[in-house]
């Protein structure tokens, strides 16, 4: 399944910066918008990862996983 995010990106100055507007925290500054774009992508891969096991760590034993389409 294919998740499309948001990213919300503007150049301040020398930098750019920009933030997935669907994950609060994701957020990156870089020198280039592609090298902005590379680290936003790997920093929210990085967060659902985390955020996925921190869930089913909380889940405990028994726990079911099902997919939400919305």
């Amino acid at each position: 399944m294919n998740q499309t995010y948001t990213a919300v990106v503007k150049q301040d100055g020398t930098w750019w910066i920009g933030w997935i507007e669907e994950v609060p925290g994701v957020n990156c500054q870089e020198h280039s918008r592609s090298g902005l774009l590379d680290s936003l992508r790997i920093t929210l891969i990085e967060a659902l990862e985390m955020n996925r096991n921190d869930a089913r760590r909380a889940a405990g034993k028994g726990y079911e996983e099902l997919n939400i389409a919305i």
